[in-house]
């Protein structure tokens, strides 16, 4: 029986078994940026007799200096050009005008045990994620750790054991469908039963995430996660930001270098951090 697509799934039962899909390597999406209104920021220099021009046509690039030169009603005095005046503002610390900055990605190809992690960061975060309530996970994407992919052995026992729950969550599922049968509202049918079944899925299980964050808590983010410290997926996705945030802003993000690291990955430096 079809169903509204806004439910998760066009079919009252689970899928049919399909070729385990397994994803090695995440991607990010820039999906959303400011702009500025140009308007209103000359009605607010033409009402306090400030004038003020500057050379980037990045809204958040341009947003950061007006904050900074707001602290100050700095509009007319000490002219340097945007990149400079962040520059400056990065190296002495000044990192609250960088919240002001802010961005919306998509993070896709990631484990739940990504986004675990990535989650713990909440200053500056706002977060969506995929419902596992409302979406029918029975052919699920998993995310496999290299480690794993690299070794013949180990991939197989990894390979049977997400085989196995997925095969798990598919009973669990047409069984709760129909120990529910008695409740009328399908689309409450069908989330009773998927939010029991998902207990089996592992934190292998393939999900997407929607981010917004400022220019301030994803510096901290790119210096906390493209670490060699930190766990191999999370610092995939980090110095996939970076790379996006550099081309974007690149007078915010400009002072950091991706370092190559003895494993093939890369880790994230900068002279200026915390700020």
């Amino acid at each position: 029986m079809e169903s509204d697509p806004r439910e998760g799934s066009s079919v009252e039962t689970t899928a049919e078994p399909a070729v385990l899909r397994i994803v090695r390597e995440p991607t990010v999406y820039l999906v959303g940026r400011q702009v500025v209104d140009d308007d209103v920021v000359r009605q607010f220099l033409q009402d306090h007799e400030a004038s003020w021009e500057t050379d980037t046509e990045v809204g958040a690039e341009r947003l950061i200096e007006a904050a900074g030169r707001v602290c100050y009603m700095s509009f007319g005095l000490g002219r340097k050009t945007n990149a400079e005046y962040i520059g400056h503002l990065v190296s002495v610390g000044h990192g609250s005008v960088l919240e002001h900055a802010v961005w919306n990605l998509i993070i896709a190809g990631v484990s739940r045990s990504f986004t675990h992690e990535l989650i713990r960061h909440r200053a500056g975060f706002g977060y969506s994620q995929l419902s596992q309530r409302y979406v029918d996970e029975s052919t699920a994407d998993f995310v496999e750790p290299d480690v794993i992919a690299d070794d013949t052995e180990l991939h197989a026992i990894w390979m049977d054991a997400v085989q196995k729950t997925q095969e798990a969550y598919r009973k669990l599922v047409e069984g709760l469908t129909r120990k529910y049968a008695d409740v009328k509202d399908r689309t409450l049918r069908r989330k009773l039963a998927r939010q029991a079944a998902r207990s089996v899925l592992p934190n292998a299980t393939e999900t997407k995430i929607f981010v917004t964050a400022n220019a301030r808590a994803l510096r901290h983010f790119i210096e906390m996660r493209a670490s060699e410290h930190a766990e191999l997926e999370i610092r995939k996705v980090a110095a996939q930001v970076l790379r996006l945030m550099q081309i974007e802003a690149p007078n915010v993000f400009g002072d950091y270098k991706l370092v190559p690291l003895d494993d093939g990955t890369e880790a994230a430096e900068t002279p200026h951090r915390k700020v």
